[in-house]
């Protein structure tokens, strides 16, 4: 019997120290994920204790069939899936504005970059951004995200394989805009 299914049967069983040693198992993880999702501490925290506490909820019907760290990804997911349709009615020069107080200790350039990466995440479709912050953000390998997305391994190589293109042609391109935009400020 694997450690999880342990855990989650003591936990249906109300024990509440095994609940804590989930919580603290795993709560890094989908913290982390939440953020590269929405790119906001506050955000992420706050999908994070709601993954976590939708989890809880509907525990008593949960039937564990392999991992619970996947099915948690999958309630943060959606959650953050929510919160981004939400946060798109909101200007875009707002979101930068909070991004950059944000990130304020950083060097100009480490920012910029970052930026750059993270808009241009935002700008691949969900299913291939979802892969890429699996594999190079929760260093999941392909076979852990084929699991948790409940997709073939071959489409995951596929969709990682387009991600990369499309991220690869997304700062190229953004690349290009800036040196353009610098030589002609000169």
């Amino acid at each position: 019997m694997d450690a999880d299914f342990l855990l989650i049967r003591k936990m249906k069983g109300g024990d509440e120290n095994a609940s804590n040693i989930f919580i603290r198992k795993y709560y890094k993880d989908i913290l982390n994920y939440c953020y590269y999702h929405c790119h906001d501490k506050e955000y992420a925290e706050d999908l994070a204790q709601e993954t976590f506490v939708r989890f809880f909820t509907k525990l008593s019907s949960y039937q564990h069939r392999g991992k619970a760290k996947n099915y948690l990804y999958t309630i943060a997911g959606n959650l953050c899936r929510d919160l981004l349709k939400k946060k798109r009615e909101i200007p875009v020069e707002e979101n930068d504005l909070r991004e950059m107080t944000d990130d304020a200790a950083y060097p100009t350039e480490e920012i910029v970059n970052k930026l750059a990466v993270e808009q241009a995440l935002l700008q691949l479709p969900n299913e291939l951004s979802e892969v890429i912050i699996l594999y190079y953000f929760q260093d999941q390998r392909l076979s852990e995200i084929a699991d948790t997305l409940h997709i073939s391994l071959s489409l995951v190589k596929y969709r990682m394989r387009q991600a990369k293109i499309q991220l690869e042609q997304l700062l190229r391109k953004e690349a290009s805009y800036e040196s353009g935009r610098t030589a002609y400020e000169l």
